[in-house]
């Protein structure tokens, strides 16, 4: 019965905010679970034959979106199978699709990232023809106050995840001046009129990523 609850409590909020992101230019799309986002994702969102950049993304690890990508099907620009990252990264900003998730949402619209390298908010901000982003219900936050907050909240979670030794291994951020800081590089997306049609969101009705 608390799932229910869940799901339902997940659905409005979902729902609230794709309305605020539709208003500001974005394509939005709502799932209610893992399998039909990614049906949608390869189906509706993701032509076939277009060349794709990735940004590191525990959500896309969870859609198991890798196997399909590296086919015939697409042009992939391949982070996690290439001899230099960097010029991957690079060579992924003309890439006609970028995929990845985000660290926050806002119910009124805004999409709020942080990035070690910046490679993934450069892409996000500007490059790629199309930015196609794939998010649980889990990122969405009150306001941008709220969200910003967020970013930092779960940096720990993702230095671990990358065997990053800063101070963040200890659990709570910190502002620390090191070579293997990952908190370089805020983006906050405000709007998506600019270019219409460029930004796509397609939020699940999930707890995925952090």
């Amino acid at each position: 019965m608390e799932h229910n609850y869940r799901k339902w409590f997940g659905e409005k909020r979902a729902k609230q905010a794709l309305t605020a992101f539709a208003d500001k230019g974005w394509r939005t799309f709502y799932t209610e679970d893992v399998q039909t986002a990614k049906t949608l994702l390869f189906e509706t969102c993701l032509p076939q034959g277009v060349s794709v950049g990735l940004g590191g993304s525990e959500t896309l690890a969870a859609l198991a979106v890798l196997p399909l990508l590296r086919s015939d099907k697409y042009r992939l620009y391949d982070r996690y199978d290439c001899p230099d990252h960097f010029a991957m990264c690079r060579d992924s900003l003309m890439a006609d699709y970028f995929l990845t998730s985000a660290n926050a949402l806002t119910l009124t619209g805004e999409m709020v990232n942080i990035d070690c390298s910046g490679s993934r908010v450069a892409a996000m901000a500007y490059g790629p023809r199309h930015i196609v982003v794939v998010a649980g219900v889990n990122k969405l936050c009150d306001t941008l106050e709220e969200a910003v907050a967020r970013v930092h909240t779960i940096a720990p979670m993702n230095c671990k995840r990358n065997n990053h030794q800063t101070p963040c291994v200890t659990g709570a951020c910190t502002d620390c001046n090191m070579p293997a800081r990952m908190c370089n590089h805020l983006l906050i997306t405000f709007n998506a009129q600019k270019f219409q049609g460029k930004y796509t969101l397609i939020l699940i009705n999930e707890e995925l990523g952090f």
